[in-house]
């Protein structure tokens, strides 16, 4: 077995001056929505934590909103035979999702779920925005995603933010992933190549514009 190197480690959890600068000059009165889009593995949520962390330093209210809790549960994905693709576009309630992100928009109380990759399914009802949130910060990998119904989600963000990673990045990171959750090497890099990777890629031919783009470095 080929030995593995260790993944390199993900986005510095210190936001650029001129993205938080873009933030705050963002028309307010009410919710702004941003996306934080990217691969799996391109290190979303850790960003959008240090976004959020930093939104709130600044005295702004401000939140994350994963999109993982719109995972299908397991019992559906057998049923249609998409367990092996879990993760890839059509293994989520995209629709609503998209209904998610337009409550949001409305500025109202919004309860969501929430994934648990220990336990691999999602928790109903684990999140909340509350009406007095001016950020509600967007993290997934669909989230400029050029497919239907994905597509629909790009007009409703106010800001978003893409992670530019390279493959080899995301590779060492998702074998690292799985190895964390108790896979062997072999599982983990047969994941990470099957599955993982293979979503990358459709989400980098099918990516939409965004208003930022952050390099892996």
């Amino acid at each position: 077995m080929p030995h593995l190197t260790p993944p390199p480690p993900p986005f510095p959890n210190v936001i650029p001056h001129n993205l938080l600068a873009r933030l705050r000059a963002l028309p307010g009165g009410r919710r702004r929505l941003v996306a934080v889009a990217g691969a799996p593995a391109s290190g979303k949520s850790l960003l959008s934590a240090a976004l959020r962390d930093t939104l709130q330093q600044a005295g702004h209210r401000a939140e994350v909103v994963p999109m993982d809790g719109f995972h299908l549960d397991n019992t559906l994905l057998d049923a249609r035979g998409l367990r092996a693709r879990k993760g890839a576009p059509e293994t989520f309630d995209a629709e609503g999702f998209i209904a998610l992100i337009a409550r949001l928009r409305s500025g109202a109380e919004v309860v969501y779920p929430v994934f648990d990759r220990a336990r691999d399914l999602s928790i109903a009802g684990a999140g909340v925005v509350p009406t007095d949130c001016e950020f509600a910060i967007v993290e997934g990998n669909y989230l400029l995603f050029d497919e239907s119904p994905w597509s629909a989600l790009a007009a409703m963000w106010d800001f978003s933010l893409r992670l530019d990673t390279p493959e080899e990045t995301l590779r060492a990171r998702c074998i690292a992933r799985w190895l964390a959750h108790g896979h062997t090497p072999a599982q983990a890099r047969a994941r990470a190549e099957s599955n993982d990777l293979a979503n990358a890629r459709r989400i980098i031919a099918a990516a939409l514009p965004a208003d930022m783009t952050l390099a892996d470095p």
